[in-house]
């Protein structure tokens, strides 16, 4: 009876999307809107997983709307195809690996399956040494290792301007690949690949992507991601 359950839950969720995709072709924005909306609330019940992005307001989508952040927009992607997952935007800007390391605990409540650490780059921002930096981030996958022994690691690499210096720029990137192979966590070679300098895809600021900066991201975090993922 079960499974009939949620064998039906997820021919809804196909009728949905397909829905959805018809509104698209033809169908008004809030149309388009209200259906997804419902194929991600109808997934949501059946996710039995949990993906947190952990992060500073690159993560948290600033000057965004919440759904139009990378976070969002991969949940998108996974509910399309029915993996299973539920994602959580833990990202907080102006954050940096210090404050990300005390404010872990009260994340893991939510006791995530797959985790992306996002942080550091506030830190190069202001010189903090990397040593600093690299204790502090070894602090929290550590925490997260020892809440959830299972959990999957993914670690986003950033890199900093060359107005930082030369040197400290090479030791602030090689924080992320050294992470990754020492909790043999998946790497992200750098988050902003191919958004990163260019104006088009970034606010006024120059730092944080516009809503189509973040759809790139996405997709380009989308191949480290989809393989911990699994399938139907």
């Amino acid at each position: 009876m079960a499974n009939n359950k949620v064998n039906m839950s997820r021919l809804r969720i196909w009728g949905l999307i397909l829905l959805a995709s018809g509104w698209m072709a033809c169908g008004s924005g809030s149309q388009k809107k209200e259906a997804q909306q419902e194929v991600a609330a109808t997934n949501k019940k059946l996710a039995d997983k949990k993906l947190v992005f952990f992060g500073n307001s690159l993560t948290a989508g600033f000057g965004l709307d919440p759904e139009e952040a990378f976070p969002a927009r991969t949940q998108v992607k996974i509910d399309s195809l029915e993996l299973g997952y539920e994602v959580i935007n833990a990202g907080l800007s102006g954050e940096t690996s210090a404050g990300g390391l005390t404010r872990i605990d009260w994340i893991l409540q939510q006791k995530p399956d797959i985790f992306v650490l996002e942080l550091g780059a506030n830190d190069g921002l202001r010189g903090i040494p990397v040593a600093e930096t690299r204790k502090n981030l070894q602090g929290i996958l550590d925490k997260v290792k020892a809440a959830n022994p299972e959990v999957k690691l993914v670690v986003a690499g950033m890199m900093v301007p060359p107005n930082m210096g030369p040197e400290y720029a090479k030791d602030f990137q090689s924080i992320f690949p050294e992470l990754a192979k020492t909790n043999n966590a998946t790497l992200i070679p750098f988050l902003l690949d191919g958004v990163a300098g260019e104006r088009s895809l970034n606010l006024a600021d120059g730092i944080h992507p516009t809503a189509e900066g973040h759809q790139m991201v996405a997709n380009s975090i989308w191949k480290y991601l989809q393989p911990l993922l699994g399938s139907r």
